[in-house]
């Protein structure tokens, strides 16, 4: 006989936030149900180790049915079931766990079981409303004379009768909805591709075989050409989490084969990182470096974060908190049981437990990164060459917060060794009496290393760094030194390397050709800031250098920047070579005809600038100087 009972006021206003509100993606009711199904055979296991009068089940299972003739889901466990008053406690109180009062009776117990109950709040098995009309429930518990059928529509009321179900266990029918037009097409959760899809992405890991009937066309006998349609009972998932496994028992292969499986890449990641952890914060960790930078990996479209899962349940495909920007191209997952998670289990309520998970991350990643530059060089700087512009964003970012944690992962390619080396390498290889660290930014390797301002380096055999990418001198700017060893631009201010004698060569120089100085600077006064003898070209000309400010190359790149001042320049300063016939030429010039200089000192202006990667303002005018300059050289 039915007994039909009505749901309590703040239950049917919970009912209703949950079918309509609380679940964001309406597919998660197939999560929900095999969660608890999970829950129900875990709780039937642990008591059957207490109790004598519970025999161990044969085959623990959660098996799913389908049926399009009565647009049905059925999802049959043979766990714990429920009693007449666990029905009532558990489906007719929303938020009344069973999980959860199951885990509190544990809490006073000493055992050693390994538990791992996915429901905390009571109240996934009500996503089941989502996609059903009408839900029943057939259950059965060990400690019951007799099962129970619970059935509902989700609005207001719910009954409860006796039935002949003799075996233990829990069975869940659901009954679809109608298609809505232009909208949910909840037919589709009949089909057999749409549930192995579900199972695989949110259930894969449930310790417990999920299997179901699905049809296969397998060759008729004795004719190979022609095929059959079969039904065979099928497992959907595949329980034990490669991530859960000790490292000596994971090949390099199995790792790779699950990262390209996992996240859909043709080839094997750089690094592999497996972490166990254990103690006040639980959690295990397969982290992977990828071998290619996504093409989005800059563009504000690139979500970064990890996947989360919680005792092997997939909660979250992109946890962003995991992850600082730096290692924005990681991929992997997180999974731990400790995390708190909200009434929907589908994202992360914000805590400490977070929050110490991602710092654990970050400096375990940094110490691998460490080692494989130590110990598998030739690795790291296949690393490097794709990832290291995130590390020097690492190092400016924040005001530098995290300088400290990666100023050793940072590689320059260095004019001595021409290699990549880190700052400590150069450091070991300076001179005692070496005042700084020296650095030159460009755009590339080989316009470095031929710009005229290696001159007075290269003779003095002073190592220099090549700065190529973009963030490299803000990121040093942050940086400001490296055990107690400033850096410094050569391209910038004065390099003092001459010796007592070349800097007084210098100055008479500058005293006898003052005339000529200051000519070429009034001809160019609202270009440059100064025109000054060089003591660091050997070879060259001439060139252009800033003050101590800011730099050419940061000059560019904030001019590049959405919104950039105009007026952001670095101050420039045209050096000459005093003993390069140039400079003899230009004494003749001066000599025979002074306003002739201005032509003059525009077009050695024009020189340095290109020298320098600058554009000319007018391009055409330069080369009609040029012209007019060789024609006049020429009579």
């Amino acid at each position: 006989m039915s007994n039909v009972r009505e749901f309590k006021t703040e239950s049917k206003q919970l009912l209703n936030l949950m079918i309509n509100s609380i679940y964001t993606h309406k597919e998660i009711f197939l999560r929900e149900l095999i969660s608890n199904a999970s829950d129900a055979l875990d709780k039937y296991h642990f008591l059957a180790l207490q109790d004598d009068k519970l025999k161990a089940n044969e085959e623990d299972e959660i098996f799913i049915e389908l049926s399009k003739d009565n647009k049905t889901i059925t999802i049959i466990d043979n766990g714990i079931g429920m009693t007449e008053k666990e029905l009532i406690e558990n489906l007719g109180t929303i938020a009344q766990s069973g999980s959860k009062s199951f885990l509190e009776k544990l809490a006073d117990k000493e055992n050693n079981f390994d538990l791992d109950i996915i429901g905390q709040f009571g109240v996934g098995f009500y996503s089941a409303f989502m996609v059903s009309q009408k839900v029943i429930v057939k259950t059965k518990s060990p400690y019951s004379d007799t099962g129970y059928i619970w059935e509902s529509t989700g609005e207001e009321t719910y009954s409860i009768e006796k039935t002949d179900k003799l075996t233990h266990g829990t069975e869940i029918i659901l009954y679809l909805r109608e298609n809505e037009a232009d909208d949910e097409q909840y037919d589709s959760y009949l089909e057999e591709y749409k549930i192995k899809q579900l199972v695989k992405k949110y259930s894969d890991y449930v310790r417990y075989p999920i299997k179901m009937e699905v049809t296969k066309q397998v060759p008729k006998k004795d004719k190979t050409d022609e095929y059959e349609s079969v039904t065979e009972i099928e497992t959907l998932n595949s329980m034990v989490p490669i991530w859960k496994k000790s490292k000596q028992d994971i090949t390099l292969e199995e790792l790779n084969k699950f990262y390209q499986y996992q996240y859909h890449d043709y080839e094997d990641p750089i690094k592999a990182i497996h972490m166990n952890v254990e103690g006040a914060l639980n959690y295990n960790a397969l982290i992977f470096i990828p071998k290619q930078a996504p093409y989005d990996l800059y563009s504000d479209k690139y979500e970064k974060g990890l996947q989360l899962y919680s005792k092997g349940v997939f909660i979250q495909e992109k946890c962003k908190d995991l992850v600082p920007d730096y290692l924005r191209f990681l991929k992997g997952l997180v999974d731990s049981p400790d995390l708190s998670l909200n009434i929907s289990r589908e994202i992360l309520q914000h805590d400490r437990q977070l929050a110490k998970i991602a710092n654990n991350l970050e400096k375990k990643i940094k110490n691998e990164l460490e080692r494989m530059l130590n110990n598998e060089r030739e690795k790291y700087l296949e690393f490097y060459k794709v990832y290291g512009v995130n590390l020097k964003y690492g190092v400016y970012d924040s005001f530098g917060a995290k300088k400290d944690l990666l100023k050793d992962l940072l590689l320059f390619y260095s004019s001595k060794t021409n290699d990549y080396t880190t700052l400590k390498e150069y450091i070991e290889r300076m001179a005692e009496d070496q005042e700084f660290i020296y650095y030159v930014a460009g755009q590339s390797i080989e316009q470095l290393d031929k710009l005229p301002q290696m001159e007075l380096l290269k003779e003095k055999e002073i190592e220099v760094l090549y700065f190529i990418d973009d963030i490299d001198e803000f990121a040093i700017k942050v940086l400001m030194e490296y055990e107690s060893k400033k850096f410094k631009n050569i391209s910038q201010g004065d390099l003092n390397l001459e010796t007592k004698e070349e800097q007084k060569a210098i100055k008479q120089k500058e005293k006898t050709h003052k005339g000529l100085i200051n000519s070429l600077k009034d001809s160019l006064k609202d270009k440059v800031s100064e025109v000054k003898l060089s003591a660091r070209l050997k070879e060259s000309a001439v060139c252009l250098v800033s003050d101590d400010d800011i730099s050419f190359e940061m000059e560019k790149v904030l001019a590049m920047m959405p919104g950039a001042n105009s007026n952001v320049k670095a101050k420039r300063i045209l050096e000459i070579n005093p003993n390069h016939q140039l400079f003899k030429a230009l004494e003749s010039v001066y000599e025979k005809d002074e306003t002739e200089i201005k032509h003059y000192a525009e077009l050695l202006y024009s020189q340095a600038l290109l020298i320098e990667g600058f554009k000319l303002d007018d391009p055409i005018e330069f080369s009609n100087k040029m012209c007019e300059l060789m024609v006049k050289s020429a009579k």
